[in-house]
């Protein structure tokens, strides 16, 4: 009976590991952490070991692990990863440290925990011996063979693509074993529309017209000075972002006229206003505030009641048209939201001539793996342009990357603006012979340019006569006419700011992506999130006339770090290719075929077809 019993409790403890695993999993794939292949079962068993081990919850470990491999900029889950967050991070909790200390050489190990104990004992010993003997240390480390064998593809034979030695920016600088040793590069990950087979190629930008959609009076096209704010200007800029989509909403809906927000009321009302938090924290279901418009509320706030809503979906800075009953003028009982209305497509004039099928390629830095400054995957980006010869190529920062670890340690020996300046040299001068046209958008990350939002256009690089015709720098974010196409672009990671924020009630079939890119088009900008993650500047009196969709465009490029997708969202065409680098191995792209619709009165979506592709 007693061994029946046993065995029970054995086996439903076993499933109770297997279920945390699994929920943890989970948790981390939404920021963009994967699972190496063949090592599923390794991964779950030491995620279910360190929950037991460490007493902690299945999200509260999630947390501490996405935040380890943000810091490490990895985004693979492997058996050897886990044991160095085990290491690093877990065994360096203040509450727990001591008590692992102790608990070393006592009691029953499992094989797992045996190994992990020699492993810090060997490590230890290596340390130890590189501070007595160093020379024997450094024989050691000769005489050891690599997991990977080291790439024929040298240094030296990437310095002809670059037109520069990665050493001279960064000592002892060597290519990267796990981006070279990679077996998947070309793979097609994800498919858009029609299939157009693996090799695509257009017509080398020869046919191809790009311009920035709004006139230059609109355009963010030179720097500006900024941190010269005023709280006046930032309420004026609120203020006109609530009226103007209150006043689309009200017409869209038909809505007589909105009610105060703060004035007792028995009847149901509709109200105008801004979604916040009561607190520092973040939005929660009982934390919302709406504060409305002056013209109606004279800016008041009201805590809103979103428990009778049957769907909803909010983030902080959202404009909203509410219909609820207050009562008692301290709490509004909202029982209708009112969807986001979107801005209309871009139609033309007249009518036009059916043009060639466009080939677009889009690229998201970073361009060199996190432990390598020898922009191997750059080099590789060059050669996909030579080979497929795309019409244009829209190339979003960061092409130096602030985030990089040679970088963050100071460990190049130039200055960052000169290496920028190679690198783009490097990319213009070696794709002149594919006749692309190159789109170059900045990012927030680049170390060397103006950290603010809306971000200018890099102004640095010195263009011969003949590339400054197929070359184009442009602000983020920006709005561009590609052949009567209008693409949408910025290279600030939304989603992930978003999806931190966003909170929702729904039966649709609306994933998270879907909901934020939603509400990216339905709020009219592309940056709608208010207060901006602590990593954003945003002068907003610029935000106000460079970062407002001036119409909804055909395609929206968004990349972000969570993972890739390509989506229809009302119509427009999202896509995230990806980052071109994950860490130390190869990330993606994305390509697209798009065509302008000839002039009719039901739009026809001018992509033809979209893919995510492996470098």
């Amino acid at each position: 009976m007693w061994r029946h019993s046993r065995g029970y409790f054995a086996v439903a403890a076993r499933r109770r590991l297997v279920m945390a695993a699994e929920v943890i999993l989970e948790e981390v794939k939404v920021f963009g952490l994967a699972v190496q292949e063949n090592e599923e079962a390794a991964v779950a068993e030491k995620l279910a070991e360190l929950c037991m081990l460490y007493r902690l919850k299945e999200n509260e470990l999630a947390d501490e692990l996405v935040a380890f491999a943000a810091g490490k900029q990895a985004f693979l889950l492997t058996a050897d990863f886990l044991n160095i967050f085990e290491h690093e991070a877990l065994n360096k909790r203040p509450t727990k440290s001591h008590k692992r200390k102790e608990n070393r050489y006592s009691g029953v190990k499992d094989i797992n925990t045996i190994q992990d104990i020699l492993d810090v004992e060997e490590e230890e010993e290596n340390l130890l011996d590189a501070y007595t003997t160093p020379s024997k240390g450094s024989q050691k480390r000769a005489i050891t063979t690599p997991e990977n064998p080291r790439s024929k593809r040298t240094v030296s034979s990437c310095s002809p693509h670059l037109l520069f030695s990665p050493s001279t920016f960064s000592p002892g600088a060597t290519p990267s074993q796990k981006y070279t040793s990679r077996g998947n590069r070309g793979e097609v990950v994800m498919s858009f529309g029609s299939v157009q087979g693996t090799s695509w190629s257009g017509n080398g930008g020869s046919t191809a017209s790009v311009k920035l959609f709004t006139s230059a009076e609109d355009s963010l096209t030179k720097r500006y000075k900024f941190m010269f704010q005023k709280l006046f200007e930032k309420r004026e800029v609120f203020s006109s972002k609530i009226e103007e989509l209150g006043e689309a909403l009200k017409e869209h809906y038909q809505i007589e006229e909105f009610s105060p927000i703060i004035v007792p009321m028995q009847e149901p009302m509709t109200v105008l206003g801004q979604i916040g938090c009561d607190s520092n924290g973040k939005l929660n279901a009982r934390s919302v505030i709406l504060e409305g418009d002056q013209e109606h509320s004279s800016g008041g706030q009201v805590p809103v009641d979103v428990s009778e809503l049957a769907e909803y979906s909010l983030f902080p800075g959202q404009v909203v048209v509410m219909e609820g009953i207050n009562s008692t003028g301290g709490q509004l009982v909202a029982s209708k939201l009112y969807e986001g209305v979107p801005l209309p497509f871009h139609k033309p004039t007249g009518p036009a001539e059916e043009l060639e099928q466009q080939m677009v390629l889009v690229a998201c830095g970073p361009y060199t793996t996190s432990d390598s400054i020898t922009y191997d995957p750059l080099v590789d980006l060059i050669e996909v342009i030579n080979k497929s010869r795309p019409d244009v190529c829209i190339l979003l920062g960061p092409f130096l990357d602030a985030k990089h670890t040679q970088i963050e340690n100071c460990q190049l020996t130039a200055s960052f603006e000169d290496v920028f300046k190679r690198c783009m040299k490097s990319i213009v001068e070696n794709t002149r012979s594919a006749g692309s046209r190159l789109v170059i958008v900045p990012s927030l990350r680049d170390v060397h340019h103006d950290y603010i939002y809306p971000q200018p256009p890099f102004s640095c690089c010195e263009l011969s006569k003949e590339d400054k015709q197929r070359v184009l720098f442009v602000s983020d974010p920006c709005t561009l006419e590609i052949n009567g196409v209008i693409f949408g672009l910025t290279s600030t990671d939304l989603l992930f700011h978003m999806g931190a924020e966003e909170i929702s009630s729904s039966s649709s079939v609306l994933d998270r992506f879907s909901r934020i890119l939603k509400h990216i088009l339905t709020q009219r900008s592309y940056y709608p999130l208010y207060p901006p993650a602590e990593e954003i500047n945003i002068d907003y009196e610029n935000f106000y006339h460079y970062a407002q969709l001036p119409v909804t465009p055909d395609v929206l490029i968004t990349p972000s770090d969570l993972r890739y997708f390509i989506k229809d969202i009302l119509g427009c065409i999202c896509m995230n290719p990806g980052r071109l680098t994950k860490g130390q191995v190869g990330g993606t792209y994305g390509r697209l075929y798009v065509q302008q619709q000839v002039y009719s009165e039901e739009r026809k979506s001018p992509c033809v077809a979209a893919q995510v592709v492996r470098i």
